[in-house]
């Protein structure tokens, strides 16, 4: 119900290429997809491991059978979520701390064992992240790991619109996917996808689903 959901929000299903007409609340002053178009492009998700770009000599095999080993020494569970604006964007994100800190060991864990999978960033891409305004910390997470937003400094969300200047349309679309929430239930974490943007700019398209192991818990 998630996926569906999610994706029909965003206006298309990055498995298949479809696109879908999002619902339009009656609380929201704007058409939908003129929030979201910046989401849209990556499809629905929660990031765990940032984009990157293979080392010399890996292949998309190798990076498919990686990750599976690592989702199958994964088990299962559901998480509560709830939506709220973070920055100037609204997104769904762990309802509580011990669901945040589950994702985040999730998170750590997939970065961990994947990491030499990924080539270092370019130097002058370096330099221009590097630019952004961050603490000393994501500084350093940036030069090692190639994303500043990593272990510590993670933090699990799945974005639900674009950046939008406008408070009263955050807290409206906060208010109704707080509502959604409630009426899908928590959401089961019982796999993650390999998805690839096949040329610069193009829409994220979800190559291969990675099933966890059965056995679902509920993190509360």
């Amino acid at each position: 119900m998630w996926w569906h959901a999610g994706c029909r929000w965003l206006g298309r299903d990055p498995e298949n290429g479809t696109l879908l007409t999002p619902p339009q609340p009656a609380t929201l002053s704007r058409p939908v997809p003129d929030l979201t178009r910046a989401p849209q492009r990556y499809g629905w998700h929660g990031t765990l491991v940032a984009p990157f770009r293979l080392a010399d000599g890996v292949s998309p095999r190798d990076v498919l059978d990686a990750a599976r080993a690592w989702a199958q020494s994964q088990r299962s569970f559901r998480l509560q979520v709830e939506a709220a604006p973070l920055g100037d964007f609204v997104a769904l994100r762990p309802a509580d701390t011990e669901g945040e800190g589950k994702m985040r060991a999730l998170a750590s864990d997939a970065l961990t064992r994947l990491a030499a999978l990924r080539t270092a960033p370019e130097p002058a891409d370096l330099a221009r992240r590097l630019d952004a305004p961050l603490t000393e910390r994501q500084r350093a997470l940036l030069v090692e790991w190639g994303y500043p937003y990593v272990f510590d400094e993670y933090r699990f969300h799945m974005t639900l619109s674009s950046s939008l200047d406008s408070a009263d349309d955050r807290d409206a679309l906060a208010t109704y996917w707080c509502e959604e929430a409630a009426r899908l239930g928590p959401l089961s974490i019982d796999g993650a996808a390999l998805f690839v943007e096949r040329t610069p700019g193009a829409p994220f398209v979800l190559w291969h689903r990675l099933p966890f192991q059965a056995g679902l818990t509920e993190a509360r």
